[in-house]
């Protein structure tokens, strides 16, 4: 090696201790920052993670309430269903003439109740 050069082992050695620490210090102080801001990151994830969760029974809850409510839908659908075809028969009219009307068919005998 000639006078001006020589290779980058010895730059340290050079240097005065000072630096080093000057270095170092923010060598310390980078890292804290970096792991701070790693942590910060994660608590927020974690409440977010939280919060997701509570919301996610939430709507279970009202995803289990709405089937509830179809099933509910689907079975009165069912009786209005089957009161449409009942209403379109002979049966029901005679039974609404019966009731409302106190109509009777001919030689048929009424029983009083007591």
């Amino acid at each position: 090696m000639n006078k001006g050069e020589y290779y980058m082992g010895d730059t340290e050695k050079r240097r005065p201790k000072r630096h080093r620490r000057r270095r170092m210090q923010r060598h310390k102080r980078s890292v804290l920052a970096v792991s701070a801001v790693v942590l910060l990151l994660f608590a927020v994830v974690s409440a977010n993670s939280i919060s997701l969760r509570s919301k996610e029974k939430e709507y279970l809850g009202q995803e289990q309430d709405l089937e509830q409510q179809i099933k509910e839908e689907k079975a009165r659908a069912q009786e209005i269903e089957e009161l449409r075809e009942y209403v379109g028969t002979d049966q029901y009219v005679e039974d609404v003439a019966r009731e409302k009307l106190g109509l009777v068919h001919e030689n048929e005998i009424i029983l009083k109740e007591k």
